[in-house]
């Protein structure tokens, strides 16, 4: 794939998540975290499919980085999610 290729549709892809993303409205938000940490899991196995085929040190050194971001990014939003969903929960002292 040549680079400028790659890079169209990396920048295609930034383009329309944010329009998507934008026009969510504030009550689906939880939802949406959710389904995107799944999708993050996901980029976190390709990354370690990745890692696993890779033959440079650079590539394993870019692998590696991948596979921690990835999984950083798959942890954070779960805790977002875990956070969000108690502000949703009812105190059972309060009258």
């Amino acid at each position: 794939m040549d680079g400028f290729v790659a890079l169209y549709i990396v920048m295609l892809a930034a383009f329309c998540g944010h329009e998507i993303i934008s026009r969510v409205p504030v009550i689906l938000h939880t939802p949406l975290m959710s389904g995107s940490n799944f999708v993050h899991g996901i980029v976190v196995v390709g990354a370690m499919v990745a890692l696993a085929h890779a033959d440079t040190t650079t590539e394993r050194a870019i692998g590696f980085l991948a596979v921690l971001l990835g999984a950083g990014n798959a942890v954070g939003g779960y805790v977002v999610t875990e956070r969000m969903l108690e502000m949703f929960k009812s105190s059972k002292g309060a009258n």
